[in-house]
């Protein structure tokens, strides 16, 4: 093989450094993009997901201890549903909303948006079999809050009422969340007593129903003479109206 000429050497350590440069440019513009909110991927799909809000409607969902979706306090807008403000007035205004189904063993995956110092949640294993309450219906909370302007993260014990928190129980760990005013992602994972609650695709607490460190912090807190809090069979998944302007899409789950 006859050696190369410096010249062309050079020209081909040259195009050597322009593949290089170049294929990882070409991969990243062959990704392939996101797709829209409020929509089922085929591989989705096949995995058993249904979509709880299609961007459209309120099918599949009504008011907590009502027959039919709240008349005011939330609004559906350029594909998000909408909790409407109303002076941080705990289900002041339209009420929370639940789904119409119940659920069990099961996973959910939303996209939430905060606005300053607002508060919500998203309650699972919600019965209504219990007598109803003044405020908001009584379930496993996901602890959806501003914490760096809502007081009500400076309360509980060891941080268990921020984001994420299963909320005046146990505190989340591992937070990686994004600003104010941008999209958050939560996930609610269920396999009988088992459950974990994953913030931007990161794990942030995990417990037992039922189990000792769940009735320890129970002891501890507001839900302390509800018997059998949370222990529920099934029950269904509530988005809350705690008076604060907050965006949800992207909401999917699928049953075990």
């Amino acid at each position: 093989m006859r050696h190369l000429s410096k010249r062309s050497a050079i020209a081909v350590a040259v195009l050597l450094f322009c593949s290089v440069a170049v294929v990882p440019g070409l991969l990243a513009q062959n990704k392939a993009p996101e797709p829209p909110p409020n929509t089922l991927t085929q591989k989705e799909r096949k995995e058993g997901w249904k979509l709880l809000f299609d961007g459209k409607s309120t099918r599949g969902w009504r008011g907590a201890y009502q027959e039919s979706f709240p008349t005011k306090g939330w609004r559906i807008e350029g594909g998000m549903l909408v909790v409407e403000p109303a002076a941080g007035g705990e289900a002041a205004n339209g009420g929370d909303i639940v789904t119409v189904d119940e659920y069990s063993n099961f996973e959910l995956v939303l996209d939430f948006k905060l606005t300053p110092g607002a508060n919500s949640g998203i309650k699972y294993f919600v019965t209504e079999e219990l007598p109803r309450t003044p405020g908001s219906a009584i379930g496993l909370e996901y602890q959806l809050l501003d914490d760096a302007r809502h007081p009500d993260a400076t309360k509980g014990i060891n941080g268990n009422r921020t984001l994420a928190s299963l909320y005046d129980l146990i505190p989340a760990k591992n937070r990686s969340p994004r600003p104010v005013g941008e999209w958050n992602r939560a996930r609610i994972i269920v396999k009988g007593r088992h459950v974990e609650h994953w913030l931007n695709g990161v794990r942030v607490l995990a417990f037992e129903r039922g189990g000792k460190e769940f009735i320890a912090h129970k002891a501890e807190s507001k839900f302390r003479d509800r018997k059998d809090f949370g222990e529920a069979a099934k029950g269904h998944i509530l988005l809350q109206d705690h008076g604060n302007e907050v965006f949800f899409r992207n909401i999917k789950v699928r049953a075990f």
